[in-house]
């Protein structure tokens, strides 16, 4: 088992965006072929809920030893720094993260002042064992229209541009978390301009992070690619047309639910 170890703590009565200093300059590279997508991140202590509860989209309430719940980590400004998978291990939650941004993780909620009685430890436990089937390959995700947020596209969209809202992934009654302020606006507006679609590609040299353009228009941008299959945030509006990365056509070829 590889332990690193962090005593954090909160301020429960408050919004901790302030004290966030985000993602720059940190090099976005393209993630290593691993077998796993994922690492296991224990919280432990008698404040892991109301101390996640401050940080994560998700209502930790609703965790239980039969649920696997989605969620997100937002930065000050609501863009979705990671995507991450819940689960209940005894009193413990298992935080499923990409294997790439377990060390950020880890470096981040250290910065915090803290007071809260919570630990985290990077585990070997097979992440598999935590996650539903449509969450174990890039492919997977794709076609269930999921979104797979790591160090290629951190801080580059909000929670409703990655049909979080559709995907059971953020509390809307819970209170204060990070970033908070910004997705609430948002849904209370009740329209969103960019979403995620899924395409198909007619090459593989589509990337993550690329442009995707309409006329020569920027209409949107690649978030995940496993072959030809893609996921992109682009505008509603252009949803239902063929559109290009670069010079190659994608095509939409919907979502397995309703936007």
């Amino acid at each position: 088992m590889i332990i690193v170890r962090m005593v954090v703590g909160s301020d429960h009565g408050t919004c901790w965006n302030e004290r966030f200093t985000g993602f720059s300059g940190h090099v976005r590279s393209m993630p290593e072929v691993v077998t796993e997508l994922y690492k296991v991140i224990e919280a432990r202590g008698p404040d892991t809920v109301s101390f996640l509860q401050g940080q994560l989209t998700q209502d930790l309430r609703r965790l239980n030893a039969e649920t696997r719940l989605f969620a997100a980590w937002c930065n000050p400004k609501g863009r979705v720094i990671v995507t991450i998978r819940l689960a209940a291990i005894d009193d413990d939650v298992a935080l499923v993260v990409p294997v790439n941004m377990v060390e950020y993780i880890l470096e981040k909620m250290s910065l915090y002042r803290f007071r809260a009685k919570v630990e985290f430890i990077v585990t070997d436990r097979v992440a598999r064992n935590f996650i539903e089937s449509d969450y174990d390959d890039h492919d997977k995700l794709i076609q269930a229209g999921i979104p797979y947020i790591d160090v290629t596209n951190t801080e580059s969209f909000t929670p409703h541009m990655l049909n979080l809202d559709k995907l059971d992934a953020i509390s809307f009654t819970k209170g204060c978390y990070t970033g908070q302020e910004i997705v609430a606006r948002t849904e209370h507006r009740g329209r969103t301009k960019r979403r995620l679609m899924r395409y198909e590609s007619d090459s593989s040299d589509v990337a993550a992070g690329a442009n995707v353009t309409n006329d020569d228009q920027v209409v949107g941008q690649v978030v995940n690619v496993s072959g030809r299959s893609l996921l992109a945030v682009t505008l509603v509006e252009s949803h239902a047309t063929r559109l290009k990365v670069n010079e190659t056509s994608i095509s939409p070829t919907g979502l397995p639910y309703s936007i």
